[in-house]
């Protein structure tokens, strides 16, 4: 556990951006946990479909309530622990050591084994709180009604755990992702422009045909992962710009190993498809930053009496504004035992395993306290991934 106190630079806008990825975004509860241990409080929140569920929670709770609240709603969301798997632990125990090496042998196995039928029992019988299997599905009709899962109980859920008055009118700022069905346009609910309510959050993550289009104001909303996975352009984009600390949590990796059956091609698949190629979305950002700021050099290098004779050097300046941005990323890594059905393997074992990672990752993080520093003078835009650097 980290017990250093870390000194936190003084930034305008610190900003948690939280990537879809079903029941693997516990992992992102573990770094929101690790950055509690240190105080450090985001002032914006950005998500995008599970990503989304863990802003409701964090944005519509006290800090004091925010990590216990967010261990509740994914206890709510994923089955117990499993009988099957503590009677088999209990088993290895009372024989003691005499069967340790068998089960290190088979202890990959037995979690793939456990993790697949935890999947299987998620799409047959859905995840109580979350979705429900609906009769007679898919359906015809309404955007609203066809689907495999009916996602009702996620309403009453996201209420339970998350006080909307305060993610109204809290101290943070709160952006969710979407995808207007219609127009098929990426678009964010934002509280400083709306009112959010539980269906905003429910559409961030509404991903077809599993479940249902979501009705906001007569139009119908996806998942925002359908166009793009990662809300770390919008932050970018938004004016006015302030120099921002950005902790981006993705749960898919776009590096991975070559696979070499139908499953881990349909794993890696999911990877490629939703990492939203994060490293080069960021190397997008960066360069674009570098372009921003030798444009801002080189109209700082004009003589003031020539800017002065033309609007356009302080139109441009304006425009240019070289605000700064260190961005921390965190990247779930794969374990052996994950399979193309990580998405949805919601059991109680693994959902405390991808909580417990995200922990590890943001103190490994921590341990290199530099990573939070300003950017130095000349320079517009820094990352830093542990994985990467370690």
């Amino acid at each position: 556990m980290t017990t250093k106190k870390i000194k936190i630079p003084d930034y305008p806008r610190i900003a948690l951006v939280l990537q879809g990825g079903g029941a693997l975004g516990s992992y992102q509860a573990g770094v929101f946990e690790g950055l509690e241990e240190i105080k450090l409080k985001p002032t914006w929140l950005a998500g995008i479909s599970i990503g989304a569920l863990n802003c409701a929670i964090i944005a519509g709770n006290p800090p004091n309530k925010r990590v216990s609240q967010l261990k509740a709603f994914w206890e709510t969301i994923c089955r117990p622990p499993s009988v099957i798997e503590g009677a088999l632990a209990s088993m290895f125990n009372m024989y003691g050591a005499a069967n340790k090496g068998w089960h290190d042998l088979t202890a990959n196995h037995t979690e793939k084994l456990f993790g697949s039928c935890a999947a299987m029992q998620a799409m047959v019988q859905g995840q109580a709180g979350f979705f429900l299997p609906r009769p007679f599905a898919p359906g015809v009709g309404s955007p609203a009604t066809v689907s495999y899962y009916d996602v009702s109980p996620l309403y009453a859920t996201l209420e339970r755990f998350a006080d909307f008055e305060r993610i109204n009118n809290g101290e943070m700022r709160v952006s969710i992702g979407a995808t207007n069905v219609r127009s098929g346009n990426f678009i964010f609910f934002d509280n400083t422009e709306m009112k959010l309510k539980p269906e905003h959050f429910v559409a961030s993550g509404a991903l077809p045909p599993g479940f249902p289009a979501v009705e906001i104001d007569g139009e119908f909303y996806w998942d925002g992962g359908c166009v793009s996975n990662t809300p770390l352009d919008y932050i970018m984009k938004t004016l006015p710009r302030e120099d921002t600390l950005v902790f981006q949590v993705d749960l898919w990796s776009a590096r991975g190993e070559l696979p070499t059956d139908i499953f881990t091609v349909m794993e890696r698949q999911k990877d490629i498809q939703y990492s939203s190629r994060t490293r080069e979305v960021t190397q997008n950002v960066n360069d674009l930053q570098r372009l921003r700021q030798i444009v801002w050099d080189t109209i700082a290098r004009v003589p003031a009496a020539v800017r002065k004779k033309d609007p356009w050097f302080d139109e441009m300046h304006a425009k240019m504004f070289g605000a700064r941005y260190n961005c921390i990323h965190l990247i779930y890594k794969n374990k052996l035992t994950a399979g193309h059905y990580k998405d949805f393997e919601f059991s109680h074992e693994t959902m405390e395993e991808h909580w417990n990672t995200g922990l590890t990752d943001m103190r490994r993080t921590l341990e290199n306290p530099t990573c939070l520093d300003m950017p130095p003078p000349g320079v517009n835009f820094v990352d830093y991934d542990v994985h990467r650097h370690q």
